[in-house]
């Protein structure tokens, strides 16, 4: 059965509620694993075969810790995924485009295929207090990441990417 590994960091909870739904609706259509980015090493990439990236936007960029993770296993894995699918998700304060545009060119040089367009939820914190307080997603936008979820693990099941 195909793997699908679900990466992840949240530092005020939104993208952990993003991961979690995924995660919930994808493991209904196959074997998903879900990770923190800091628990997640180059075994882990290498034994799945498809990626839902899920990371806060931090400062108009990935957070450090998602972007730790990408560090760590860029080189030990280089050359060894190209072709897998992969998607993203980025909880954002304000655009979320730059955090997108990051990930999607560390992927690139993995040279992962993309299957979804940049799934971006934003929060519209703008002050301290909102930024670094405790996230609540919204029902319906969860609902959208676990079409995210489900529509990857179909199709990672049914041999599709």
């Amino acid at each position: 059965m195909a793997q699908l590994l679900i990466v992840y960091h949240s530092r005020t909870g939104g993208s952990r509620q993003m991961a979690e739904a995924a995660f919930d609706a994808a493991r209904a259509e196959t074997d998903t694993i879900l990770k923190r980015a800091e628990d997640t090493g180059p075994e882990d990439l290498l034994a799945a075969d498809g990626y839902v990236f899920c990371a806060p936007e931090n400062l108009a960029a990935l957070s450090g810790q998602m972007k730790e993770f990408f560090d760590r296993c860029y080189y030990p894995v280089l050359g060894r995924l190209n072709g897998r699918p992969y998607a993203q998700m980025v909880c954002a304060g304000s655009d979320g485009e730059n955090a997108a545009r990051q990930c999607a060119r560390i992927a690139t040089g993995w040279r992962l295929k993309e299957v979804q367009v940049p799934l971006i939820i934003c929060t519209h914190a703008q002050t301290p207090e909102a930024i670094l307080a405790e996230k609540v997603i919204p029902e319906e936008e969860l609902e959208v990441c676990r079409e995210l979820g489900q529509a990857l693990g179909a199709g990672l099941a049914m041999g599709v990417f």
